[in-house]
């Protein structure tokens, strides 16, 4: 097998993704949200998230496996007919550049850091026991969530708002965001194929980093058995905050 010439960081960024895309998805939500910033300084924009597609598909494969016991579908079911309109736009969106991606990226960052603003003021008003039930709130982050995986990989951060605002477990939570994140990047991979941003050699590439997943899947595992759920609670709204921090600031960046 004939290998992409890549150089030594890029093969150092990758395998450090897989990694993190396997504690992403077994343990710590949000995590993998810094993989976006740097495939795209190793690789450039597209090529980086058509590398990183496949490496998520193979994860949701462990995820769910593990964790699918603890699904909340009544969840996923409110969000997945949301998403697949995002997907579609964001497809649209691509394919005629009215709107790139980089500009969506800042739009996306200032909702997810107002969400959670809304979320932090609910919680100092004692109202945490509030979960929304409008069916506004769950189609609207459905299609943000589907909007942002089809642009750039980037929907951590609004399911974990989903997440937190329900109030789940952490192994319920871990469990929903598995299999919903399963369907959506199976349903991508054809998409990317068509727009080329996943090829020959990158599918080579995610072959030999594929099992650094299985290193991030064991220590996402064994970090959520140890968490308390106060710890998680915080730990992911931190990264989400990280993370939508960075989608704002990237289009200065030229990421």
């Amino acid at each position: 097998m004939q290998l992409p010439d890549y150089q030594t960081f890029q093969w150092v960024a990758l395998c450090l993704c897989a990694v993190f895309v396997g504690m992403n998805k077994t343990g710590v939500p949000g995590l993998g949200i810094f993989n976006v910033p740097m495939l795209a300084i190793a690789f450039g924009g597209m090529s980086s998230t058509g590398l990183m597609l496949p490496l998520l598909a193979f994860a949701d494969l462990f995820a769910v496996g593990y964790y699918h016991r603890h699904a909340r579908w009544s969840h996923v079911l409110k969000l997945l007919p949301w998403a697949l309109p995002g997907i579609g736009a964001g497809f649209l969106i691509l394919r005629y550049g009215g709107i790139q991606d980089v500009h969506m990226k800042p739009i996306l960052g200032g909702i997810v850091l107002t969400l959670l603003a809304v979320n932090f003021w609910r919680m100092r008003k004692g109202d945490a026991l509030a979960v929304p039930t409008h069916w506004a709130f769950a189609a609207s982050l459905g299609f943000f969530a589907g909007l942002t995986t089809q642009l750039a990989n980037a929907a951590g951060p609004v399911m974990v708002l989903y997440l937190i605002a329900m109030r789940l477990p952490k192994e319920e939570f871990i469990g929903t965001g598995a299999w919903y994140f399963l369907i959506l990047n199976y349903l991508k991979i054809p998409l990317f194929i068509h727009e080329g941003r996943i090829t020959w050699d990158s599918i080579q590439a995610d072959a030999v980093v594929a099992p650094f997943i299985l290193v991030g899947v064991a220590a996402g595992i064994w970090l959520l058995k140890r968490i308390p759920q106060r710890v998680f609670n915080l730990s992911v709204q931190a990264l989400a905050i990280l993370a939508a921090g960075w989608l704002m600031v990237s289009v200065f960046m030229g990421r």
